[in-house]
C-alpha cells in the first residue's frame, strides 16, 4: 500500500532593501514550489520578476490568515510544496505567518526554512551594544499613552532591547525613549538596512531625539532602534526585590506578594511574579 507524502511549507527570507540578499535557495525554492502565499502580492510581483520567478501568488495577511490556513493545508496534504514570504525579511517576525505555520505543523505537516535577512538581527549585528542576551519586543503600541505606559514597564530591561518603528511615529517615540528611559542611555537607530541610504545614528537616546527633532530628512525610511540594557542598578534591585518577594511570599499570595515587593525595591513586577 503506497504511503501519501504531503507536502512541505517553506518560510523564505527575502531582501530587506538589497535584492542581492535573496540567497540561491530561496530563489531555487521560490521556483520550485507550486504556490508562494505572500504578504502582498502587489509588493512580492516586482521582486520576484526580478529574479524570473513566476510561480503563482496567494494573498496571506493579518487580514485573512484565518480564512486562508484551510485551503492551504488542503494542498499541502495533497502533496504540493508552499512557500511563505513576507514584504521583507523572514516571516513571522512582526509579520503574518504564525497560524499557518501552527497548523502545519498540528497537522503532520513538515515546515522548512530558507533563512536570510531580518531587519532586527541586521541592526543588532552592526549597532555595537552587548548582543549576547537581548529581546525583540517589535512595533510598539501607535498611540501614545499606550506607548509610554509600554515602555515604562520596559525601562528595567536587563538584556538589550531591540525595537520596529514606522515613519509616522519615529519622532514622537524617540521622544518618548529619551524621557522614559533617559536622555544617557546608550541606543543606535538604524535607518534603511542596506539599502541606498542606510544610517547609523546616535550615541545616547537623548543624541538621537535631538537629531530627529532637527532633520526632518531622518524621518524617512524604515527605522529598527537597538538600546542598551539598563545595567548593573536593574540588577540589583531585581536581586533585592526577589529577596523582598521571598520573604512576603511566605504570608502572602504570589500577586500581592510580588507588587509589594516591587514598591519596596524599585524592581519591576514582572521580573518577580512567579519566581
Amino acid at each position: 500500500m503506497a504511503i501519501h507524502k504531503t507536502g512541505t511549507l517553506w518560510v523564505v527570507a527575502t531582501p530587506i532593501g538589497n535584492l542581492e540578499d535573496l540567497s540561491p535557495r530561496a530563489q531555487r525554492v521560490l521556483r520550485e514550489v507550486t504556490l508562494i502565499a505572500a504578504e502582498d502580492t502587489r509588493h512580492s510581483k516586482p521582486l520576484l520578476a526580478h529574479f524570473g520567478i513566476g510561480t503563482p501568488l496567494s494573498a496571506l495577511h493579518e487580514h485573512n490568515e484565518r480564512e486562508a490556513i484551510a485551503p492551504l493545508l488542503a494542498r499541502l496534504r495533497a502533496g504540493e510544496d508552499i512557500a511563505l514570504i513576507s514584504d521583507a525579511g523572514t516571516p513571522l517576525i512582526s509579520d503574518p505567518g504564525y497560524r499557518l505555520v501552527r497548523a502545519a505543523r498540528e497537522n503532520g505537516i513538515r515546515v522548512g526554512t530558507a533563512p536570510g535577512p531580518c531587519a532586527a538581527v541586521a541592526a543588532l549585528s552592526i549597532a555595537g551594544l552587548p548582543s549576547d542576551r537581548f529581546v525583540f519586543e517589535g512595533f510598539l503600541p501607535p498611540k501614545a499613552p499606550a506607548r509610554r505606559a509600554r515602555l515604562r514597564e520596559l525601562a528595567h530591561e536587563s538584556r538589550t532591547l531591540v525595537l520596529y518603528e514606522s515613519s509616522h511615529r519615529i519622532r514622537e517615540c524617540c521622544e518618548d525613549l529619551r524621557e522614559i528611559f533617559g536622555a544617557q542611555r546608550e541606543a543606535r537607530l538604524l535607518r534603511e538596512l542596506t539599502k541606498l541610504h542606510e544610517t547609523v545614528l546616535g550615541e545616547t537616546l537623548g543624541e538621537i531625539a535631538a537629531r530627529m527633532a532637527n532633520d526632518a530628512d531622518q524621518h524617512r525610511g524604515e527605522f529598527v532602534l537597538v538600546i542598551a540594557s539598563a545595567g548593573e542598578e536593574v540588577d540589583d534591585k531585581i536581586a533585592e526585590g526577589r529577596r523582598v518577594y521571598a520573604l512576603l511570599r511566605e504570608e502572602l499570595p504570589p500577586a500581592q506578594a510580588a507588587k509589594l515587593a516591587s514598591a519596596i525595591s524599585g524592581a519591576p513586577r514582572k521580573a518577580l511574579y512567579g519566581e
